[in-house]
């Protein structure tokens, strides 16, 4: 009998140190309430990241049009210099 009362103890007595160890259960409904503002973070992130490369895209592509337009003026601008030289020097011709 007094073996039996021995483990009973013994049992109890590692069942507390067992229990002392354990992890508060308090701690786990609070995590979900941080995971979900992580969410809603990583969520607005994106968008703003979303926004800002549409932004760069829509940049690039108006320069391009400019370094378009640019060269397009140099391309005329070289022509009618041609043009006139042409007109200058048949003005000169037709006048001798």
């Amino acid at each position: 009998m007094s073996k039996i009362i021995a483990a009973l103890i013994a049992g109890l007595a590692a069942t507390s140190v067992f229990a002392a160890d354990a992890p508060a259960a308090s701690t786990t409904p609070a995590t979900p309430a941080v995971t979900k503002a992580a969410k809603a973070e990583a969520k607005t992130d994106a968008k703003a990241d979303a926004k800002v490369s549409k932004a760069k895209a829509k940049a690039k592509t108006t320069k391009a049009k400019a370094d378009k337009k640019v060269a397009d003026t140099k391309t005329k601008s070289t022509e009618m210099k041609a043009d006139a030289k042409a007109n200058t020097d048949a003005a000169k011709a037709s006048a001798k």
